[in-house]
């Protein structure tokens, strides 16, 4: 039976907070996120990188008190991240731009200007996955290849492979780091930074190439 006490401290939750998401909802939490961050355009300011990195930490029970099963948090973190994309595909081959058009976050609108611009200058394959890296951009890829009617099954396999790289990746790299640095609780926002700049590296360097290619086309010309 649920205490007041703790009623109150799951409602107090700060959804910007990867560790008072976990200590609130623990695994259940993880795949819920993940689903609504990649899946629901409400959810684009969740803290996917984050939560997964430090869910990862949780189970080696040496960032805090609270302590995180591996195995079940790998399926949760997997099972949102594939279904929410899934969804957010669905929604898009159905309302379109509509989706879009009711919002008036810049931010979202900045993130689908630079979600239309990867699939079309990487293909549907490489844009899919590299999305999955960028916030923002992972949230709202899903729905734009959707409205852009690519195709079932390109978009199905592409962000499965995707999806797991990077929810698994990132949850087995916060354990591994838990598992070898003794109170690594104390380095975990330096940490999570890093990641987050990490994250952001595949995208960074498919800029870099396009941009020599470019170049090197204009030379020849």
């Amino acid at each position: 039976m649920t205490t007041p006490i703790h009623l109150s401290s799951q409602l107090a939750v700060n959804v910007l907070d990867a560790r008072s998401l976990l200590a609130a909802f623990g695994v259940l939490g993880v795949g819920v996120v993940l689903f609504a961050e990649t899946g629901l355009l409400i959810g684009f300011f969740l803290p996917g990188d984050s939560l997964l990195f430090t869910a990862g930490l949780l189970c080696t029970g040496s960032a805090g008190p609270v302590r995180l099963s591996l195995g079940p948090l790998l399926a949760a973190a997997a099972v949102g991240a594939l279904a929410g994309a899934q969804c957010g595909y669905l929604l898009g081959r159905r309302a379109g731009g509509a989706l879009l058009a009711r919002s008036s976050s810049a931010r979202l609108h900045e993130g689908a200007r630079r979600a239309e611009e990867l699939l079309a200058k990487y293909g549907y394959a490489k844009a899919i996955v590299l999305a999955r890296f960028v916030p923002v951009v992972r949230t709202v890829l899903n729905p734009m290849a959707g409205a852009l009617q690519v195709p079932a099954r390109t978009f199905t396999v592409w962000q499965a492979a995707g999806g797991l790289v990077w929810s698994l990746g990132l949850t087995l790299a916060g354990y591994a780091l838990g598992s070898s640095i003794p109170d690594v609780d104390r380095y975990l926002l330096p940490i999570v930074a890093v990641i987050v700049v990490v994250s952001l590296i595949p995208l960074a360097a498919e800029v870099y190439r396009s941009r020599r290619a470019a170049k090197a086309k204009e030379a020849r010309g």
